[in-house]
């Protein structure tokens, strides 16, 4: 990082940690220099940078953890106000607008996945199958919403693929309230494997249908 100059100095400060951050220099989950080491890589007071690390904790792209330090929470703040906007809203709102996240992804997906993509589908649906066999609810979960993130990535859309990923907690609340699991153990599941048969194939009529399928039957 450079020396801040004038202006508004907390500004500067702010600007240049938010740019750590989103370039993912600084990692989500890691924690950022001490307060003392900012100081002497910034050249400002501790004021400055104690006023900036506040602003970029609201902002939801840091926490301040008691006696451990400040680590990163987000690299991206539009991120992080979705990710609220989700956390009080209804059901069924959420449940609209996945809808139509679903069908654009799956028939994207069909057309522009690659083998790569393929074989992480695949992966995530087994992995999938082993934790609903096993009734390892919390292994269910996590699985189920990646082989949905695998199918966001496969449409090789940037945008989609941000958008899609600050669904991830919703979309993992909805697999537990939905009782997916119960469902699955219940033999009635067979809609994950029919989009990624249709995927795999390069049928994106086929993997939308699929994909509207799927979540109408877990609402």
């Amino acid at each position: 990082m450079k020396k801040v100059e004038r202006v508004s100095l907390v500004e500067s400060v702010g600007t240049q940690l938010r740019e750590e951050i989103t370039a993912g220099r600084w990692s989500v989950g890691e924690r950022i220099p001490s307060e003392t080491e900012l100081v002497g890589q910034l050249g400002v007071s501790r004021a400055s940078v104690r006023e900036a690390v506040r602003g970029l904790v609201h902002a939801g792209l840091l926490a301040t953890r008691q006696g451990d330090g400040t680590y990163v929470t987000a690299r991206d703040a539009t991120d992080v106000a979705i990710r609220r906007r989700l956390g009080v809203a209804e059901h069924s709102d959420v449940v609209e607008v996945r809808r139509g996240l679903d069908i654009v992804a799956a028939g994207l997906a069909a057309s522009r996945r690659t083998s790569a993509d393929v074989r992480a589908l695949d992966r995530a649906l087994m992995a999938r199958a082993a934790a609903g066999e096993a009734g390892d609810e919390a292994a269910f979960v996590t699985n189920d919403v990646e082989f949905h993130l695998c199918v966001a990535r496969a449409s090789h859309n940037p945008v989609l693929i941000e958008l899609y990923t600050s669904f991830a907690r919703a979309l993992a609340e909805s697999v537990r309230d939905d009782k997916c699991l119960q469902v699955f153990s219940s033999g009635e599941d067979s809609w994950h494997e029919a989009l990624a048969a249709a995927i795999e194939a390069g049928d994106s009529t086929t993997a939308a249908a699929a994909s509207l399928s799927l979540l109408e039957s877990s609402t």
